[in-house]
């Protein structure tokens, strides 16, 4: 009777411990197919790394936008600062805001010029004699009441600033770009150049 008992004993216990074998090597198997599944990875990737891609997507194409809008700048101030070295714009007695539009003319649409540019021309006797006021302040903001308009007579040195103030599409501490308050960029063209001498453009 009581080896009968023992040997009971026996085989449930060889029947549990090959359970228990069994139930871990169910989940080692459970596990090593869970590291294998990757269904869903790439999407989860993707949502790691889409933003930073599509932010600097986007930077990339605000910077050259607003290059593009500098180099606009640049040719519109060029072409009408033409205008002051020759005399045409003395002959025409502009004033700043004519110049203005005249500025305005050469740049296409990108930039809204009759609301946004601002200009300063200076006239001097001589390179030498060149002294410009600040044309902002310590926080990039523009200090208008330093501005004026004197194109010069003939043969004098002359002065063209322009400035615009260009609208940020990111937020300035992501791109960079940001070099006033409001999220805007200061955009910046000058030409300095000696007037011709006009005299007889004068007197027509």
């Amino acid at each position: 009777m009581t080896s009968s008992h023992n040997r009971i004993e026996r085989e449930n216990y060889k029947l549990g411990s090959k359970s228990k074998g069994l139930g871990i090597l169910s989940r080692l198997r459970c596990a090593k197919r869970f590291s294998r599944n990757q269904d869903g990875s790439m999407a989860i990737e993707f949502s790691i790394l889409a933003l930073p891609f599509i932010g600097t997507l986007f930077a990339i194409l605000e910077t050259a936008l607003m290059f593009s809008a500098n180099q606009m700048l640049e040719t519109g101030v060029a072409n009408a600062a033409r205008m002051i070295r020759t005399g045409q714009v003395q002959a025409q007695n502009m004033d700043a805001t004519a110049f203005k539009d005249l500025v305005c003319a050469n740049i296409p649409g990108i930039i809204d010029c009759a609301n946004g540019l601002k200009v300063d021309v200076r006239s001097f006797p001589n390179f030498g004699n060149i002294s410009l006021p600040p044309s902002t302040d310590n926080d990039g903001e523009l200090l208008e009441e330093n501005f004026t308009f004197l194109p010069g007579q003939p043969s004098e040195v002359v002065v063209v600033r322009s400035y615009y103030t260009w609208s940020l599409l990111l937020p300035g501490h992501f791109s960079g770009l940001s070099n006033m308050s409001g999220n805007k960029r200061l955009l910046a063209s000058a030409a300095t150049f000696r007037n011709e001498p006009f005299e007889s453009v004068l007197n027509n």
